[in-house]
């Protein structure tokens, strides 16, 4: 499973060209004091309009969407002082982002939003590493959910992965045969700053991915657009 760090995140002023058939991910951390209105100003850029003009709703279960231009395809998520957005054309798409900051109960949530093979994974690991393999675990799952157009209410337990001896997800392999089958789904594991780690996914082929860290609260003229490598999916 692909994983982009810290160093894969190039810092860009957004927006950046968003080329035929790519994902673009940006990353902020510190958040921005209004993260409606980073979003807005962001996405005002790639509909080369005023943020005051850029009109959100949301659908059947809360996934927001831009109702006057439904191919360009979005998804947020926020978490302990960072922001993440994903965002492509036709693609939709979802993305987490999950902060190590405080511990939780982890094998009380896995026995709840997880399958029995992953809640026995974790609990084969130490206390320390099922913290993090845990954030890790979550965040694939949400990304599918969210790309879904669902969130948790889906049903974490209906995505489940296969994690190796360290905990570390490496493949889908059950989804709900109402999301597809896991062979049709891409799942990227990111990790753009050492306390935050997450997901991207959708359903369909491998696509290229830019990875971009927005500093917002800094001048409009400090950073440069910078073309970023691409990765396939």
């Amino acid at each position: 499973m692909l994983c982009l760090t810290a160093s894969d995140f190039v810092p860009a002023r957004p927006p950046v060209d968003l080329l035929p058939g790519e994902i673009q991910l940006w990353f902020a951390a510190p958040a921005p004091a209004g993260a409606r209105d980073w979003l807005l100003g962001l996405l005002a850029g790639y509909l080369h309009c005023a943020p005051a003009q850029v009109r959100l709703e949301r659908g059947e279960h809360g996934k927001p969407f831009l109702p006057e231009r439904p191919g360009l395809q979005f998804n947020l998520s926020h978490s302990g002082g960072a922001l993440l957005l994903g965002i492509g054309h036709a693609q939709p798409l979802g993305v987490d982002i999950e902060t190590a900051a405080r511990r939780r109960p982890v094998l009380e949530l896995a026995r709840r939003y997880f399958s029995a093979a992953e809640t026995a994974a974790l609990g084969r690991l130490d206390a320390a590493r099922q913290q993090e393999a845990f954030l890790n675990l979550w965040s694939c799952k949400e990304a599918v959910v969210k790309a879904l157009g669902r969130g948790i209410g889906f049903g974490l337990a209906r995505v489940a992965f296969d994690l190796d001896e360290d905990g570390e997800p490496t493949a889908m392999n059950v989804i709900d045969s109402s999301a597809g089958v896991a062979d049709e789904w891409q799942i990227v594991r990111l990790r753009p700053a050492p306390a935050h780690s997450g997901a991207l996914a959708w359903r369909g082929p491998a696509r290229p991915l830019r990875a971009f860290s927005s500093m917002a609260s800094q001048p409009a003229d400090a950073f440069k657009v910078v073309a970023g490598p691409r990765y396939s999916g």
